[in-house]
């Protein structure tokens, strides 16, 4: 016997049309929907259920639920029973706090935190997530202890965001102890489905200083390799940006090493009335834009290469180099110094006592 028509107010029908057409709305009130408007089109309840791959007796329940309840009707219930109780505040206290000294251990884990509190892990995870709190992640920090903080911030962002007219700002320092490192086996090239392999064990074969001088404007650097770190190679390495960089005012950012303040350099440099330095705060070598290109050298040309001397080495650094020129794009500064200067001055946050 075939089901009395279904009559569907023009409202109720817009309404779920617009659940069916939703991306956001739940798969079991799209579902829901499409059963009714199938229902109120005329469409038999056998046939609905073959389209939808369901019972017969689902289309007859939710017909029903409509009927009853109009679009309401189509909505979760409330379920029977106690209602679950999570003490969320309790949860992110005791994540907060240092464990036990008897597990031994210096963070919570969602397991162990689970045992301490008697519930699931599932629930500490799921109350992490919503709270954003990570025990097993750990940052380092520093503070500038530097009483010239605020001048030589305010003085390198200004040559960053703003340099002297017909002057040159280069970022100078030193990637010391580079090892030239030799793998003890030949290294297995990347095929599809297979990255590149390398033996864990390498053999260690010298080591050599890359200096390098960063122009911010154009992206292109300045350097040379040398065997040791002192102020003597520093000295030379000095003399080789002024050679690149004749009859122009260089301006040179550069951290506090002992090398670059030697009495020799200091000499040199006032000699050199055109080449003018500028120091970054303690502790704030990352305001050197050159520990930038020192990042990208490594992970791009050092670290999975192999080298069977120290000269293997400085050859791919310069062949390095010489390929970054051509295709060197400026190193732009977005940060004021008062934003920074803000930063380093943070007030406390906590007073806790361990």
């Amino acid at each position: 016997m075939r089901a009395a028509p279904l009559i569907m107010p023009d409202s109720d029908r817009a309404e779920l049309e617009r659940w069916v057409r939703s991306s956001t709305m739940k798969a079991g009130l799209v579902q829901r929907a499409r059963i009714v408007l199938l229902v109120a089109d005329g469409v038999a309840h056998t046939e609905i259920a073959r389209r939808l791959s369901i019972s017969r007796q689902t289309v007859i329940n939710w017909r029903s639920r409509y009927e009853s309840g109009g679009v309401d009707g189509l909505h979760d219930e409330d379920r029977s029973g106690r209602p679950r109780v999570l003490d969320r505040d309790k949860v992110i206290t005791t994540t907060l706090a240092p464990p036990p000294k008897k597990y031994g251990v210096t963070h919570w884990s969602s397991r162990l935190l689970a045992n301490h509190l008697g519930i699931g892990y599932g629930t500490v995870a799921r109350v992490w997530r919503e709270h954003g709190v990570q025990p097993w992640r750990a940052e380092t920090f520093k503070f500038s202890t530097d009483p010239e903080l605020v001048g030589k911030v305010t003085d390198i962002v200004g040559l960053y965001l703003d340099p002297p007219e017909n002057a040159i700002v280069l970022c100078v320092d030193e990637k010391s102890q580079i090892q030239a490192l030799d793998r003890t086996a030949p290294t297995l090239p990347m095929q599809i489905g297979i990255p590149e392999r390398q033996t864990h064990d390498y053999v260690r074969n010298g080591t050599t200083t890359l200096f390098v001088a960063l122009d911010i404007a154009t992206g292109k650097v300045t350097g040379i390799c040398r065997p040791r770190h002192r102020h003597q190679e520093f000295l030379v390495f000095l003399k080789h940006v002024a050679r690149a960089y004749p009859d122009r005012e260089l301006h040179l950012v550069m951290d506090n090493y002992a090398t670059h303040k030697k009495q020799e350099v200091r000499d040199w440099l006032a000699a050199n009335p055109r080449i003018h330095i500028h120091f970054t705060p303690t502790s704030a070598s990352w305001m050197n834009l050159v520990e930038v290109w020192f990042g990208i050298i490594e992970r791009q040309a050092i670290h999975r290469g192999t080298f069977r001397n120290v000269r293997d080495l400085t050859t791919k650094i310069r062949a390095f180099i010489n390929g970054w020129n051509p295709r060197a794009q400026p190193f732009v500064w977005t940060k004021t110094a008062d934003q920074i200067l803000n930063k380093a001055n943070r007030p406390k946050t906590s007073n806790a006592g361990h």
